[in-house]
């Protein structure tokens, strides 16, 4: 059974900076890719930024240059490093993996909730 935990979000003012953790219970290598989905209240889930196993990323046009994600092989976690947050932000924001890259999202952590104040 995989797991993925995620960790780090909160309450922070506009302009300010987290840093969302999502630690896997194997090696995350084991994964085509992993990602970052936001849903916020009354809208849509989007995919905000996902990493292959090869290394190479994709951000949702609306984070580009402000979202980071990133990942520590050693400590089988993906990062995603969120700057100059905007109150359009606010989200539950879910850590999912993919195993094959035809395949859906195969595993989903619990959600953290991301509120930033204007």
């Amino acid at each position: 059974q995989v797991q993925l935990v995620e960790s780090g979000g909160g309450l922070v003012q506009a302009g300010g900076s987290l840093r969302l953790s999502c630690a896997a219970s194997r090696s995350i290598f084991r994964f085509n890719a992993m990602g970052w989905y936001r849903q916020a209240p009354g809208k849509q889930r989007e995919l905000v930024a996902s990493i292959s196993s090869g290394g190479g990323t994709n951000y949702v046009d609306s984070v580009k240059g402000r979202f980071t994600i990133s990942r520590d092989s050693a400590e089988n976690t993906v990062y995603l490093q969120m700057n100059s947050l905007k109150p359009e932000d606010t989200a539950v924001y879910s850590c999912a993996a993919k195993s094959y890259a035809s395949s859906p999202w195969d595993y989903w952590g619990q959600g953290t909730q991301v509120t930033v104040s204007s």
